[in-house]
């Protein structure tokens, strides 16, 4: 753990560990900063091709950062929360993954207070070594960063049983935060909050992978048919 900072924040957290908020023992430490390296970012989308058996840089790309921009983006938003921030720069956080690259937690050190300033740099600079990496315009990017940011939020807001105001976090964040990341969104079905995706994670490009349910490429009515099954079984 990178200090009491986020000991402090994950007490007040039920269920910590499965938000990534506490390491597993199995879990190996990787640099946050590495993230901001196109060269390193190259690197493991070589690996995630070879998995997915696919050479579509782009869509690789996509995947990784969906998947990684989730784990980066929950201390700083947890720290919000609970009323402990957390910083969100690179080289005050060290992410985990477990062996096979699969990232699942992620610490940091107490914040200086401008979250939203330090999240616009991190951003930033991950944005651009994916990328780069990727082969990619940055715009989808961040539009990847925003549903992170939304699902990390409504997560933690489930969490500690107060959902609207997590929800409402996310948007006071990401709008002091500021362009290009975009406004997120969140839609209430059968009397459940979800995610209003405004990117898509590109997973169903890879072979034998589906499409999510919540997916803004789904038909509006077969989405929410599909997130109406869900709300009945979180029920």
């Amino acid at each position: 753990m990178s200090g009491d900072a986020q000991v402090e924040v994950a007490a007040r957290v039920p269920g910590a560990a499965g938000l990534g908020l506490l390491v597993p023992p199995a879990a190996r430490p990787l640099p946050a900063v590495r993230l901001a390296d196109p060269a390193w970012t190259a690197g493991r989308l070589a690996e995630l091709a070879e998995r997915y058996r696919s050479d579509d840089r782009r869509v690789l790309a996509t995947v990784w950062w969906y998947s990684a921009s989730s784990v980066l983006l929950t201390p700083p938003p947890a720290g919000l929360l609970t009323g402990h921030p957390l910083s969100a720069r690179l080289a005050d956080t060290t992410l985990f993954e477990l062996p096979g690259g699969v990232l699942v937690a992620a610490t940091t050190t107490a914040g200086s207070g401008d979250v939203a300033g330090e999240l616009r740099t991190s951003l930033a600079a991950v944005v651009a070594a994916v990328a780069e990496a990727g082969g990619m315009r940055p715009r989808p990017l961040w539009a990847i960063a925003t549903d992170s940011l939304a699902g990390r939020l409504l997560a933690l807001g489930r969490a500690v049983g107060d959902v609207p105001r997590a929800t409402a976090l996310a948007a006071e964040l990401a709008a002091a935060v500021g362009p290009p990341l975009p406004a997120p969104g969140h839609v209430d079905v059968e009397g459940v909050r979800f995610v209003r995706r405004v990117s898509c994670c590109l997973l169903y490009r890879l072979p034998g992978q589906p499409l999510c349910a919540s997916c803004p490429r789904r038909p509006a009515a077969h989405r929410e048919a599909l997130l109406a099954d869900t709300a009945a079984r979180m029920r």
